[in-house]
């Protein structure tokens, strides 16, 4: 048996045995300060159930709270491809959660519920690790979302805190930022978005995707530190990498004449479901995408500093700018964000939208 299924049975059974062994895994008596962090940080750490499911991926993922009115830091990641997130709080109650926006560079993303009063953490007040720290690891590991279920708690150190990008050869992802790598199996289905805290319950960082070594097939378990994310989420906060919401927006603002993907020499796959991923299938010879590289199988992630979820959602963002003004894409190739900046040739300038 793998350590990696390992640390899914040795965390199973009822809160109160799990903190026991926790404190027994730590050395400690059954009563304590670890006792005390888990009684703190639980309310804080939240389930989200969004996409998958029938698609046979996995549906849930974890998030904390980091402010009383509802917002949540989380990864960014199939799951919240829809319109229809879930999340339940530590008691159990259950909202509907709107997308706020997300740092494809980061892979994190901010949700928001309609609620006051949370328990959550201050983003300011992180702290920061190195190796042999000792943390605990919360999270939804195993896909429950039903109703008030303690969440998921696992003891561990800090291995090291490397770079990423070090590491870009073997795992799949196109964050490249630093990591607190973890001696325990935190990775798990189920378990990206929750937070790592020091055993006294101070923020370290939030718990990234899987991510398996193609070389030898195994399993990086880490975190993201806060300090990474903290400015990405204040600016989705403030604005930045959002979706466009087109009914909050004023149909004088477009222009006489839009941009278009067929000006640009793009085609997108085709857009066979409500949230199409905005794809390229193919690219015009002698265009503007084709001078610039793109390629086909690049997704679309930004125009400009919108985030776009779809071949509808990137038709309704053009709409916005002109067809003689640049552009600027960020496309996912090979794990590998690349920025585009893109403008209609004056010999496509006859053409019509």
């Amino acid at each position: 048996m793998t350590r990696r299924r390992t640390s899914f049975a040795l965390i199973r059974g009822t809160p109160s045995i799990l903190a026991l062994l926790l404190l027994l895994a730590a050395g400690g008596s059954a009563h304590g300060a670890v006792d005390d962090t888990i009684a703190a940080v639980g309310p804080r750490v939240v389930k989200i159930y969004g996409a998958g499911g029938f698609r046979g991926l996995e549906a849930y993922q974890s998030g904390f709270l980091v402010s009383p009115e509802g917002h949540i830091v989380t990864v960014w990641s199939y799951v919240l491809d829809t319109d229809y997130i879930t999340v339940t709080l530590d008691d159990g109650r259950k909202f509907e959660a709107k997308l706020l926006g997300a740092d494809p560079h980061l892979e994190v993303a901010v949700l928001k519920i309609e609620a006051a009063d949370l328990p959550c953490f201050d983003l300011g007040q992180a702290v920061e690790g190195d190796a042999g720290t000792r943390v605990l690891a919360f999270s939804n590991l195993f896909g429950v979302a039903t109703g008030n279920e303690p969440a998921s708690v696992q003891h561990g150190i800090v291995s090291v805190k490397t770079s990423l990008a070090a590491r870009r050869g073997s795992f799949e992802t196109p964050y490249d930022g630093s990591v607190y790598v973890l001696d325990a199996g935190t990775n798990n289905p189920g378990a990206a978005g929750g937070a790592l805290v020091t055993r006294a319950g101070g923020l370290l960082g939030m718990l990234g995707k899987e991510l398996r070594n193609s070389g030898n097939n195994t399993w990086l378990n880490y975190a993201i530190p806060a300090p990474e994310f903290r400015q990405s989420v204040d600016q989705i906060r403030a604005g930045k990498f959002v979706p466009r919401d087109p009914e909050g927006e004023d149909e004088l603002r477009k222009p006489d004449r839009a941009l278009t993907l067929s000006l640009l020499g793009i085609i997108l796959v085709p857009d066979v479901m409500e949230r199409t991923p905005p794809y390229i299938d193919q690219v015009r010879s002698g265009t503007p995408a084709a001078a610039e590289g793109l390629l086909p199988d690049d997704l679309v992630v930004l125009l400009g500093d919108h985030l776009i979820q779809s071949c509808k959602a990137l038709r309704a963002e053009l709409e916005y700018i002109d067809y003689e003004d640049a552009v600027r894409l960020t496309v996912l190739r090979d794990q590998v964000l690349r920025e585009i900046l893109l403008q209609a040739s004056p010999e496509s300038g006859d053409e019509r939208p």
